[in-house]
């Protein structure tokens, strides 16, 4: 493959600035040459990723300025090496779900070393209690940031599937009809990320009568309308717009804070900035939660009205779901094979 291909196949759309930065532009080349010249498998990297992290967490401890610098640049090899794992196994197919969790995990016991290890050295240099404290605060934010990733995920997961099932997924659904959620067809269109909300909905519903669109962040755009004027012109970078994530969490104090030798403040600063654009999330997933329970009570409202029409013979049911309770269940294969809305050619 060229450069070019292997990039297509292992870059995120979007992913950390630091990674976009500083580590894609040096893992890419790498994973390309592993592909084809080793058999080194994405599970080897993450072992080795682990030992170069403890190697930092070794020179960490050990407190002074050269130790500090050499552990700052062997945490960021560690990270390249963390990045090419999911890459090479994005490339070769090669990926496991063990695979998954031995890097999430190795991961958090790095973390957990490294902060440990880095506010013992600086306490050995110059005892004083604020490293211990500064210990805790590294660990605990970064154990917060990824339950607290995985929580709202879960949750947003749940909010979809109770608005399809509400809305299709039975005989008694309020339309019939699939849902097309509005933050997809923008993070997969990405030539229609600088049109409004109405116009992507209008231009789906002239290609399909079969889905209806739902917007579970309308609430948001309508407090912060730059919010998506910033997300476009960061993605057109690949850049997320959780500018302070757990990755740069993690740089800011395991390599920024060693490397300018100020430990206590840069961890401080980083901490107020993860914590920030965390609160920011939480308050985006409670305006989403709003706009939840807005579609779900007017689905509950139409699904009343239709009813009592339909009993009053007003309205005669749906033609789908006659058809649905005439036809046998469908095989899990039939389910596969429904068509999917692609809008790659608007413009």
């Amino acid at each position: 493959m060229t450069l070019g291909e292997v990039k297509d196949r292992t870059l995120k759309k979007r992913d950390a600035w630091w990674t976009v930065v500083l580590v894609d532009p040096v893992a890419t080349p790498l994973v390309r040459w592993v592909a084809r010249h080793t058999r080194i498998t994405p599970n080897q990297i993450t072992w080795a990723a682990l030992f170069l992290g403890l190697g930092s967490a070794w020179l960490f401890a050990l407190g002074d300025r050269t130790s500090l610098l050499l552990g700052a640049g062997l945490y960021h090899l560690s990270f390249i090496l963390d990045c090419m794992d999911g890459k090479l196994a994005r490339l070769t197919g090669n990926g496991s779900i063990f695979g998954a969790w031995l890097d999430y995990v190795f991961d958090r016991i790095r973390v957990v070393i490294c902060a440990l290890c880095l506010m013992v050295g600086q306490f050995r240099a110059n005892p004083d209690e604020m490293y211990f404290w500064l210990a805790i605060l590294v660990i605990f934010l970064d154990m917060i940031r990824y339950v607290n990733a995985l929580q709202i995920y879960k949750m947003r997961q749940g909010m979809r599937k109770k608005l399809e099932t509400v809305s299709g997924g039975s005989t008694d659904g309020v339309t019939g009809k699939s849902l097309l959620f509005m933050e997809d067809l923008l993070r997969d269109n990405p030539e229609l990320d600088t049109a409004q909300p109405e116009i992507v909905q209008a231009q789906v519903l002239l290609e399909t009568q079969e889905a209806e669109i739902v917007d579970l962040h309308q609430g948001f755009r309508k407090n912060f309308p730059w919010y998506m004027r910033a997300r476009n012109f960061l993605k057109r970078h690949r850049i997320r717009t959780h500018l302070i994530s757990g990755i740069e969490f993690q740089m800011g104090v395991f390599i920024v804070a060693p490397l300018v030798g100020r430990i206590g403040l840069v961890t401080m600063v980083v901490s107020v900035g993860l914590a920030v654009f965390e609160l920011a999330i939480l308050y985006k997933f409670w305006l989403s939660t709003k706009d939840f329970e807005r579609t779900m009570a007017d689905m509950a409202l139409r699904k009343r009205r239709r009813d009592l029409e339909i009993a009053a013979g007003l309205r005669r049911p749906d033609r789908t779901e006659q058809e649905r309770d005439r036809q046998p269940v469908r095989s899990f294969q039939a389910e596969q094979d429904v068509p999917t809305v692609s809008l790659r050619t608007i413009r």
